[in-house]
């Protein structure tokens, strides 16, 4: 949800100098001739290794009637030095539509393996040397234009939401280990989805927070089981918990929702507790911060929202910014709007109070990974780790 533990993350980067630029690092198929996907996943780190996805394909032009290939890549945190690159089969879907493109979700890592997701409709793990583990296809695969859900980690289990058309919506965990399916909890009534769930805890128990485009719904993580559901929309943005409220809206356009996470069954008359009647397109998720809620949005907008009333106390225009990478709030009362492109660190509060503009001139729409008092980020060509200076 956007949250870090990190309190020493450097105000300013970039610049003549590079200032408090660690490295940087070519992406996968950006040192050959090749015609790249949108390739919107962000990086993720773990035990010392920054893990991304990127899909491209190799004869330098984009065809709709071949898939591009699949890469995992992992650079060591220190240095940037790549460590491996390595391909997974693609699934069984060939897009006839590549504006959602193949490499939306965002892999997920723990000390073991790192599981990755493609738009082909393929699910796979690798461990740190990138030897794969297991690999399943996502059958079936009626999405919404292209599969851009995230991998979750829950427990032992890596769980997808695969929300889709024709009434196939569903939940899978997958066992990390080996990949076979754990659960699946069947979701008729939901509408299709691109947004990813996140883990949250409600009443001192987990909470897995899931959105689609016609509700958001408190789940059992241990079993997919609906806990309770209001009536929504928020197909493209995840969830954020704040305040006690959990808030979402569609990132396409449309009202945001703020919702009481406590009740059960129905709560769409009980526990909606306030609607903003118009978010513009984003298609990144909020952070709150604080009394705070932060949302990015066209056109290149940093809107601040009272978490406990939904009134809006500014909207700063902010030239440049990636309306699609999720900004990331810190103990230390500073919220960064990240990317490798343009960059604003504010101070959190109810003012839009910008401390510094940063620019790496590599803008793409992945959201920032923290980790070690470091910022890592990926750009259309390169990953950037950005940390303070000794």
């Amino acid at each position: 949800m956007g949250q870090t533990g990190e309190t020493s993350l450097p105000l300013t980067w970039g610049g003549k100098a590079d200032a408090n630029v660690a490295w940087k690092a070519a992406l996968p198929g950006t040192d050959a001739k090749a015609a790249p996907d949108q390739n919107q996943s962000s990086p993720v780190v773990a035990g010392g290794r920054v893990f991304v996805t990127a899909s491209y394909w190799p004869g330098g032009k984009a065809d709709p009637k071949a898939h591009p290939e699949h890469h995992v890549a992992c650079y060591r945190a220190a240095d940037g030095r790549q460590l491996w690159d390595v391909t997974v089969a693609p699934g069984p879907w060939l897009f006839a539509d590549l504006r959602g493109g193949y490499t939306a979700p965002t892999p997920a890592a723990d000390a073991d393996r790192v599981y990755v997701v493609f738009g082909s409709a393929v699910i796979a793990a690798l461990d740190h040397a990138g030897r794969p583990v297991w690999r399943k296809d996502i059958v079936p695969h009626k999405f919404d234009v292209a599969l851009a859900a995230s991998p979750v980690l829950v427990g032992d289990t890596v769980v997808l939401q695969c929300d889709e058309l024709d009434q196939q919506s569903r939940l899978v965990a997958f066992d990390r280990a080996t990949g076979e399916t754990r659960w699946e909890e069947k979701r008729p009534k939901v509408g299709f989805a691109h947004s990813t769930p996140v883990l949250a805890t409600v009443g001192g128990k987990p909470q897995l927070l899931v959105s689609a485009s016609n509700a958001v719904q408190g789940v059992d993580p241990a079993s997919g089981r609906v806990l309770w559901t209001c009536a929504a929309r928020g197909d493209t943005v995840s969830p954020v918990l704040g305040g006690g409220l959990v808030y979402v809206d569609s990132g396409r356009g449309g009202p945001g929702f703020a919702v009481d996470p406590t009740g059960a069954g129905d709560v769409t008359k009980t526990h909606l507790k306030w609607k903003l009647p118009q978010v513009p397109e984003g298609y990144s998720s909020p952070v709150a911060a604080g009394e705070f809620l932060y949302r990015l949005h066209a056109p290149d907008v940093l809107r601040g929202v009272r978490l406990a009333t939904g009134e809006t106390v500014f909207t700063e225009r902010l030239p440049g910014v990636s309306t699609s990478s999720s900004p990331v709030a810190t103990p230390d009362g500073r919220v960064y709007c990240a990317s490798a492109g343009k960059s604003y660190v504010l101070k959190a509060g109810p003012t839009a109070d910008v401390l510094a503009v940063n620019d790496l001139g590599d803008g793409g729409p992945a959201s920032p990974a923290v980790a070690d008092g470091a910022l890592f980020l990926k750009g259309r060509r390169w990953l950037f780790c950005v940390r303070m200076r000794e």
